[in-house]
């Protein structure tokens, strides 16, 4: 008999404790939005900007961390200018040579080839055609940069992907390769 109390006893215990436990509603929660975040719409309007964009804009005037200008257009005129005018701030060193073919092997060889003759292996399978040759470009280290910098004709931009060092020291090899090509 002592059994069936002691049993019935913990039986209205457990039902009683279940019956207080809501599992929509938990009792105590710490930092409650780990456990219920608060969502948010992608392009819902939004407080958290006094003019309503979902951005500001930077102040007038001020320059991004970084940016150095560039102050030769986007047009046939201002290639020409860097061609003539734009001289590389970097020396020319192997190690420089060394990384410039690197990042040649990475960006430029799939069109213009390994060794810079237009025959790359985007070339050859006719994904693009009519690749150039260096030798056969009247070139400079600023026209390489600035081509590298907006890009012309069919090759694009590739300013998003090389920093400005990075695009002297491609300029650095592709020159290499013209003089390459042309003792040939």
């Amino acid at each position: 008999m002592n059994r069936i109390a002691s049993l019935s006893i913990l039986i209205v215990t457990l039902l009683g404790v279940q019956s207080c436990f809501n599992p929509s509603k938990p009792n105590y929660q710490y930092f409650p939005n780990m456990y219920e975040p608060v969502g948010y719409e992608t392009y819902a309007d939004s407080d958290a900007f006094a003019n309503g964009v979902e951005a500001q804009l930077p102040v007038e005037g001020t320059i991004s961390r970084g940016w150095q200008p560039y102050d030769f257009p986007d047009t046939n005129e201002g290639y020409e200018a860097a061609k003539a005018n734009l001289i590389s701030p970097i020396e020319v060193t192997a190690d420089h040579q060394k990384q410039g073919k690197e990042l040649y092997g990475i960006y430029c060889a799939v069109c213009h080839g390994d060794k810079g003759d237009g025959q790359g292996i985007l070339m050859t399978r006719e994904k693009y055609l009519g690749v150039p040759s260096y030798a056969d470009r009247d070139i400079t280290g600023g026209s390489i940069y600035h081509v590298l910098m907006y890009g012309k004709n069919a090759m694009g931009s590739h300013a998003g992907q090389v920093n400005a060092v990075e695009r002297w020291q491609i300029a650095q090899h592709v020159l290499k390769l013209r003089q390459n090509l042309i003792k040939k």
